[in-house]
């Protein structure tokens, strides 16, 4: 199971990295590119989503799985973008927001689906943070992101998706977020929940991917700078080498 090896890691205190691939905007020609890097710096999670996809999820899937030997994991913008040939899906609740489709109608929809294709569920607390802008995930939600010097909130609503039961809390910025999530809101959190923290958006160099590892974080995830140059997760392996020696 997908799962059990993050956490498998988590216990050990091992540092992990995951890469997000929008369908959008990686295009095929660049696959074969993927695997070559892959082959020498393969992160622990390769997640496929975004907040808005027009491609077909399914035939993205199915063509990166041709290039690719990975697990794929999916991170949904909605029950739509569900399909079969996902080996798991990150099964996201919206907490630190108040829309219900968030939160369970999408989950309600997607279950039986999940059942039915066997495709392992990880159940992630998605907290929205405050990046400096307005992002995707911000507008198609309808929900506010939690203020980035609100320490005090963004640990309750940790703390109470993990007591609902999410294996991992996922604090995100958003795509094209100004700035990442910052070093006090990670350690803080970090400091008050048993379960791996998971942290993205404005994640563009090494030094964002150290600085959110110092603070705390278990797992972080790149997405829109790869898309710019796929070299760049051989930068970032680099570091999660040294951080796990």
């Amino acid at each position: 199971m997908i799962y059990k090896q993050l956490e498998e890691k988590y216990d050990k205190g091992k540092k992990q990295l995951a890469f997000l691939i929008d369908p959008d905007k990686f295009s095929f020609d660049k696959m074969a590119a993927l695997n070559e890097i892959l082959a020498s710096s393969k992160p622990d999670l390769l997640l496929v989503g975004g907040s808005l996809i027009s491609n077909d999820t399914s035939a993205f899937v199915k063509e990166l799985k041709k290039h690719v030997s990975q697990p794929v994991v999916l991170y949904p913008g909605s029950s739509i973008q569900l399909c079969s040939e996902v080996d798991a899906v990150l099964f996201l609740s919206l907490i630190s927001g108040r829309n219900p489709e968030f939160l369970i109608s999408h989950h309600v929809a997607a279950a039986p689906h999940i059942k039915a294709n066997d495709i392992e569920a990880i159940p992630t607390g998605y907290m929205l943070i405050d990046g400096g802008s307005n992002t995707s995930v911000q507008y198609i939600s309808q929900t506010l992101p939690i203020p980035s010097e609100k320490l005090d909130i963004a640990v309750a609503t940790a703390l109470a998706g993990q007591y609902l039961g999410m294996k991992m809390i996922y604090m995100d910025a958003g795509s094209g977020a100004v700035q990442p999530i910052s070093q006090a809101i990670i350690n803080a959190v970090q400091a008050a929940v048993d379960i791996p923290l998971m942290i993205g958006g404005g994640i563009r160099s090494v030094d964002d991917l150290s600085r959110a590892y110092e603070a705390g974080a278990d797992l972080v995830v790149v997405g829109n700078v790869l898309e710019q140059d796929l070299s760049l997760l051989n930068d970032f392996h680099k570091v999660v080498e040294r951080f796990n020696k």
